[in-house]
């Protein structure tokens, strides 16, 4: 079904199951499970020393405003933004401090009362410190006008989630994992990863071509990728190994012999024959759900995007077994 003589490999971004991120929207988030968790907690241990009180009716009420005044432009606009952002983080921090005399209560708590609410106690104590991340990169990017926090996170329910930009003018800025799919033959996919921390696409070609080998017995004769895989290092090493066509195009070189050479016909048809992995890529997102990974966490990101690989490879299949009888 497919021999190993070919190898194209392209990435792409598989987004997570979450809204678009805003600091207010964030900050909302994070306070309605810190009050719907301390509830809860009140409920199956019984009476704490002090009842849970709700502030989210005033939270989203300083969500709204912030989202109304989005509208409005200039410097009495920034103004307002400011003064509702101040509101809303004094109210978060005071729902923070609620949810951590919460666990001081249930750390404290006899065994018989303790033992119920663990679980709920380990998840709050969680989110304590999500929403303490949250309140940080806010306090940044608003009263500093800093976009650049260390730690960052665009969800709290997902908080692996990295901010992704693929150059595309549809989506500028993509919310997900970095996923790299490669294929021999016959569009069979033979690999593919989900990176926890995005790599730069040029340090995945050699990797590639190693598992490559690893996975069908020898190194392919001919490899194609978009400009993003070049360097002269991958070329070279590439080379090495024993490919013999790369054809994986430079488009910042102002070498004549370099442009020669992506002009040849063996070039033109390995990037003719790579433009392949997009429409295999657009197959995945489309027929077996790629768009969006509706599993929580890293793993279940990989699971995902397993199964639905899974699932073509065992079209493709098909309709080879089809076309050879």
């Amino acid at each position: 079904m497919t021999q190993g003589r070919k190898l194209r490999v392209d990435t792409t971004v598989v987004e997570s199951n979450i809204h678009y991120p805003t600091d207010s929207s964030l900050l909302g988030d994070g306070t309605r499970v810190l009050t719907r968790t301390m509830k809860k907690i009140e409920y199956k241990s019984g009476v704490l020393k002090g009842k849970v009180r709700d502030r989210m009716r005033s939270i989203r009420k300083r969500v709204l405003a912030i989202a109304l005044s989005s509208r409005l432009l200039g410097p009495p606009g920034e103004e307002r933004r400011k003064r509702q952002y101040g509101e809303l983080l004094s109210l978060t921090r005071k729902v923070m401090n609620q949810a951590q005399r919460v666990l001081a209560e249930v750390k404290q708590a006899p065994r018989r009362r303790r033992t119920p609410v663990a679980g709920l106690a380990q998840w709050l104590e969680t989110m304590v410190e999500r929403v303490r991340q949250v309140v940080k990169q806010t306090k940044i990017r608003i009263f500093a006008g800093d976009t650049k926090s260390p730690g960052k996170i665009v969800s709290v329910f997902e908080p692996q989630t990295e901010i992704i930009r693929k150059g595309k003018a549809s989506k500028p800025n993509e919310f997900g994992k970095l996923v790299k799919i490669q294929e021999a033959e016959n569009q069979i996919v033979t690999h593919f990863e989900v990176y926890a921390e995005r790599p730069a696409d040029s340090t995945l070609l050699l990797s590639s071509i190693q598992v490559h080998r690893q996975r069908l017995g020898r190194i392919p004769r001919m490899v194609a990728a978009d400009a993003g895989f070049y360097s002269r290092e991958n070329e070279k090493a590439g080379q090495a190994l024993g490919v013999r066509w790369m054809s994986v195009p430079n488009k910042k070189t102002t070498s004549s012999d370099r442009k020669l050479l992506q002009h040849q016909r063996w070039f033109r048809r390995g990037q003719k024959w790579r433009t392949g992995s997009e429409g295999r890529i657009s197959v995945l997102k489309r027929r077996h759900g790629l768009r969006r990974c509706l599993y929580s966490g890293l793993d279940g990101m990989r699971r995902w995007v397993g199964l639905g690989v899974i699932a073509d490879n065992v079209i493709q299949m098909g309709c080879y077994l089809a076309r050879q009888s």
